[in-house]
């Protein structure tokens, strides 16, 4: 895993402004866990672990899964690139208590 710092921004700016963009409006909390898991592969391979949490319109009358499957096609390449898990909590806005 980078222990740099700047890098460790830059990924995390480039993951909030995907989510962002592909969910305009939505209440956006972003995580970055990768220090918890130092030594796991992913950290070895340079990728961070994350935890989302995103409130969007868009998830209205969607279930848990086709959720979960439309925040991970919206992070595209990064998946491969700056992510190693994601831990994603996706509601619609009459879900947030």
């Amino acid at each position: 895993m980078t222990t740099d710092p700047a890098a460790s921004k830059a990924r995390m700016q480039r993951i909030d402004a995907r989510l962002r963009e592909a969910f305009p409006n939505a209440i956006v909390e972003l995580t970055d866990d990768s220090h918890l898991h130092a030594g796991h592969a992913g950290a070895k391979e340079g990728k961070g672990h994350f935890r989302v949490r995103i409130v969007s319109e868009q998830f209205r009358g969607m279930g848990s899964l086709p959720r979960h499957q439309l925040v991970y096609r919206q992070l595209g390449a990064l998946m491969q690139t700056d992510i190693h898990a994601m831990s994603i909590a996706a509601l619609a806005p009459e879900e947030v208590r």
